[in-house]
């Protein structure tokens, strides 16, 4: 990156903001596979561990992860729904993917992770997988504006 920041304020704001994310991946073939994901964002950096939930087949026999090994190009897209349309808003962050199994970086986002979602903090997540996506594109469309900016006027980014 060329030290531009990936994100525009009112973008991680919003992003910060949101709860959950979708998560898109796609095999060497380009077959694409979206799950919804907590997430933590450090800088231009999003992060999502693996955690305890019950997986079918092991850890690392998770479609996203055997995506992001075989085609680490990502998508995420945070958005907010409201029935008062005006109120619309989506992120859509790209960028490339690597699995952190262990290290500063893996400790840092499972900590930044578990202060998100208290739900973590019973979890056991020191040996599972951390992905780290590295963020090179933004695109975002809508009322980015939080709730507590609610007052003022939406704020309208045009796509890149």
């Amino acid at each position: 990156m060329s030290g531009i920041p990936a994100l525009k304020d009112a973008e991680r704001q919003f992003v910060a903001s949101m709860r959950v994310a979708r998560l898109a991946t796609a095999d060497a073939s380009g077959a694409p596979h979206v799950v919804p994901v907590c997430y933590a964002l450090i800088g231009d950096d999003l992060y999502v561990t693996i955690d305890e939930k019950p997986k079918r087949s092991g850890v690392r026999a998770m479609k996203r992860l055997r995506n992001i090994d075989e085609n680490p190009d990502v998508a995420v897209v945070v958005d907010r729904y409201e029935e008062d349309w005006t109120r619309l808003a989506w992120v859509m962050l790209r960028g490339r993917a690597e699995i952190l199994d262990a290290g500063d970086e893996h400790d840092r986002a499972q900590s930044a992770l578990r202060e998100r979602y208290p739900q973590y903090r019973a979890m056991r997540l020191e040996p599972l997988p951390v992905i780290a996506m590295r963020i090179d594109r933004v695109n975002s469309w809508g009322a980015l504006a939080t709730r507590a900016e609610e007052s003022a006027a939406p704020v309208q980014v045009v796509e890149e």
